[in-house]
C-alpha cells in the first residue's frame, strides 16, 4: 500500500487515476522547513511521514510561480493565499507587472526506507554532513537521511481575472491556453496540471520499482 500524504482527499483520487487503487490517504502534519524552493522541504517531509508511517509514503508539496517576481509566491503559495488571499496576487501581477507568465510547480518525494538511487537535495547533502560531523553513519536510517526521490510537474500558463467555480487555490487566476483551472472539470484538470504530471513520471519510475 503506498500512503499519499495529504489532508486533501482530491488529491488521493487524482493520484489514483495514474498509480491505480493501491493508494491511500495518510493525514499526518509533518514538519514543513522553510526553503525557497519546493524539494528540500518534500523531500524533508517524505522522510519523516515515513519514520511516522512505516510504509511507502509520497508527499508532494507545489505552489504558484510568478515569472516577474522572480517565482515569488513558490513555496510559501500556501501562507500567501492564507494571509492575503489569491485576489491580492492577482491585483499585485496587474499593477506591478507588464508580463503575467506564471507557472504551477509540484514535487513529489517518495520514501519507502529501501536503499535505491536517491535524488540529490539540498537537506540531504546537509544531513549527510551533520551526520558525519557527529560521528554518524550518515546513510543508517537511525542516523541519517533515508533515500528520497524526487518527481517534478510544471504546467506554464498565465494570471488572469478569477473565473470559474471549480478548483481551489490560485486556480481561478491560473490560465493555461485560454482557460482557467477554475473553469476545467477534474478530469481535465489532471491531465494537464503539474501534480498529474510529476505523478505521470512518479508512476512509471514506481512500476518498475
Amino acid at each position: 500500500m503506498l500512503r499519499y500524504v495529504t489532508t486533501n482527499a482530491g488529491k488521493v483520487r487524482e493520484a489514483r487515476e495514474y498509480l491505480g487503487d493501491g493508494v491511500s490517504q495518510l493525514d499526518f502534519d509533518y514538519t514543513e522547513i522553510q526553503a525557497a524552493d519546493l524539494a528540500p522541504i518534500a523531500a524533508r517531509g517524505a522522510r519523516e511521514a515515513y519514520r511516522h508511517a512505516g510504509e511507502p509514503v509520497l508527499v508532494d508539496d507545489a505552489g504558484l510561480f510568478v515569472r516577474g517576481f522572480d517565482g515569488f509566491p513558490g513555496p510559501y503559495s500556501a501562507f500567501v493565499e492564507d494571509t492575503v488571499g489569491v485576489g491580492a496576487v492577482r491585483r499585485l501581477v496587474a499593477g506591478e507587472l507588464d508580463d503575467p507568465r506564471a507557472s504551477f510547480r509540484c514535487v513529489l518525494a517518495y520514501c519507502d526506507g529501501e536503499p535505491f538511487d536517491a535524488s540529490p537535495d539540498p537537506v540531504d547533502r546537509a544531513d549527510r554532513v551533520a551526520a558525519a560531523a557527529a560521528g554518524a553513519d550518515p546513510d543508517d536510517e537511525e542516523d541519517g537521511p533515508l533515500p528520497v526521490k524526487l518527481f517534478e510537474g510544471v504546467v506554464r500558463g498565465e494570471i488572469v481575472d478569477p473565473r470559474g467555480d471549480g478548483g481551489f487555490g490560485y486556480d481561478p487566476i491560473f490560465e493555461y491556453e485560454g482557460t482557467t483551472f477554475a473553469e476545467m472539470d477534474p478530469e481535465e484538470k489532471n491531465v494537464v496540471s503539474h501534480r498529474g504530471r510529476a505523478l505521470e513520471k512518479f508512476g512509471e519510475w514506481f512500476a518498475e520499482r
